[in-house]
């Protein structure tokens, strides 16, 4: 989609996420002279509003430059964007997933950013969770752009008929109140959470100080075994066993919202966005539900969260690295940050722009987890392991009263045959 209203008529034909979709600039359409930008991002990124405020100012104070943007759908993406590294007319600009940038970086077709980023994009305060997959080998080829991550989203009447008249600061006292929530088999469940929500068992894991998996002389292993992610799992089977999710489900088996909404639940874990999935099924909790961040070990720090989101990287085979790079430097910087966060209820890539959203409960509160937020360790590999997902089977033992310890043996043993490299 571009700027021109010719763009918009488009996008509605053609609208698809990564991938060749979308609309091209018509022959005779630049002026003589004229550079354009191409920038690939993904579907639902940007609103329509967003990006026409965005190509018009951009334009206006860059004379000459045009940007050209196609929206792409994440269903497969990866093999698109592979296939345009390669191609002699590589996009200038790509959103990625923030984990995704190693798979890319691998290729050995990204461009080393991290002059561009060190000098001029304030690096130093980037959120963790979309700096560091973005780096690979000391080398930054992906820029933060935005984040999302879980918070606890809650029932405002349940809590007050219990007689909680604040959401908890730390993690002792959300289980308490959680216990004072919970009526037992066929009352309101204190929390409603799956067995198998491993990314929420993440966030306990690292908050204990443990991992997933961890590197060693060039070398993953699988790391549930640790002391540390072994604790990570006991605050989760605590936290589930305070209501009546499945042991052998996903989050999304049933739909979570759909559980919530029946009324009953006092909490769920989830990203912000699924509180609108729950009025759309009971519109009468539409001023009913509140939100704030998992709590963490001690009051003023928010448990470790897996954040989610997006990098922006740039092709080596870009025909004008410094066009590129000068558009990556507009969307990550403090104006458009602000404004993409407010107008996209998104997370922005500092701690210190999250003002722009402080006056929205749900992102506020998504904010002040993101500042401790993490991502997944940082393989190539990594996506065969969530492919197969040894973590959730794991958890399902655990929750039925297998040994953790052994369960966890198991499991790390399969995510470490899962990330070798010589398979």
């Amino acid at each position: 989609m571009k700027k021109r209203l010719l763009a918009c008529a488009c996008a509605l034909v053609t609208a698809a996420l990564p991938g060749l979709a979308g609309c091209g600039v018509l022959p005779g359409d630049e002026d003589s002279g004229s550079r354009t930008v191409t920038v690939w991002l993904m579907k639902g990124s940007v609103s329509d509003d967003f990006l026409t405020r965005f190509t018009t100012a951009y334009e206006k104070e860059h004379p000459g430059v045009e940007l050209d943007v196609t929206f792409q759908e994440w269903t497969g993406i990866g093999k698109k964007v592979t296939a345009a590294l390669k191609s002699d007319d590589a996009p200038d600009v790509i959103e990625v997933g923030n984990t995704q940038v190693t798979q890319y970086a691998e290729t050995g077709l990204l461009y080393d950013l991290t002059l561009e980023s060190v000098r001029d994009l304030g690096y130093t305060e980037w959120l963790p969770g979309l700096a560091a997959p973005g780096k690979v080998d000391g080398a930054q080829y992906g820029i933060p752009w935005y984040a999302a991550n879980r918070v606890v989203i809650y029932h405002k009447d349940l809590f007050a008929r219990a007689g909680i008249t604040r959401p908890p600061a730390t993690r002792e006292q959300w289980l308490r109140d959680t216990a004072k929530l919970d009526d037992g088999p066929g009352g309101t469940q204190g929390i409603y959470l799956a067995g198998q929500d491993w990314y929420t068992l993440a966030g306990f894991v690292w908050d204990e100080g443990g991992e997933l998996a961890v590197e060693r002389d060039g070398k993953w292993r699988g790391a549930l075994d640790s002391p540390a992610a072994l604790r990570g799992m006991a605050v989760y089977q605590e936290l589930q066993a305070l209501g009546d999710g499945p042991e052998d489900a996903d989050e999304e088996n049933p739909p979570q919202a759909q559980v919530f909404a029946g009324g009953d639940v006092a909490q769920i874990i989830a990203p912000p966005s699924v509180a609108s999935a729950v009025v759309e099924r009971n519109p009468a909790l539409k001023d009913k539900l509140g939100f704030f961040p998992i709590p963490g070990k001690t009051a003023g720090e928010p448990c470790a969260v897996f954040t989610g989101g997006s990098d922006l990287i740039i092709p080596r085979k870009s025909d004008d690295r410094a066009a590129a790079m000068d558009v990556v430097a507009a969307l990550a910087g403090e104006k458009w940050q602000k404004d993409l966060a407010r107008t996209m209820n998104y997370v922005p890539n500092k701690p210190s722009l999250a003002d722009a959203v402080g006056g929205q409960e749900a992102t506020a509160a998504m904010a002040a987890g993101a500042a401790r937020g993490r991502a997944t360790p940082n393989s190539p590999q990594w996506a065969d392991v969530e492919a197969a997902n040894p973590i959730k089977p794991y958890m399902t033992a655990v929750l039925r009263g297998e040994s953790p310890e052994s369960a966890a043996k198991t499991a790390s043993a399969r995510i470490t045959a899962l990330l070798r490299t010589d398979r």
